[in-house]
């Protein structure tokens, strides 16, 4: 159930997980299904079906992987400045606080 709630936070990164694994599955495979062959216009089907693929799936999980750590980066972005609002509307609180009672203070 842990797994569930991880994955569903943080998709993107084990959807980039996956891909990666993928990936590195269908380079795998088609070094393999190359290696056997010995002619090289055998070999050509090998290397676009295993090696494009595999490189598109491990740039496709990079992306995914950059995609999740700039969201987090405007995340904590998203907290600061909502901490710096919450600190300047506190200050100009304070201001006009005091403001109000030297105006009372003169009244008297």
């Amino acid at each position: 159930m842990e797994f569930l709630n991880f994955a569903r936070k943080q998709w993107d990164r084990v959807a980039a997980v996956v891909a990666a694994v993928a990936g590195a599955g269908a380079l795998i495979a088609g070094w393999y299904g190359a290696s056997d062959n010995v002619n090289p216009a055998g070999q050509i089907p090998y290397v676009i079906s295993g090696g494009l693929v595999g490189v598109f799936l491990i740039a496709v999980a990079s992306t995914l992987w950059l995609s999740a750590d700039l969201r987090d980066e405007w995340r904590k972005l998203d907290r600061l400045e909502q901490r710096l609002s919450h600190t300047e509307v506190s200050a100009r609180v304070r201001a006009a606080a005091s403001d109000h009672r030297a105006v009372e203070s003169r009244a008297q």
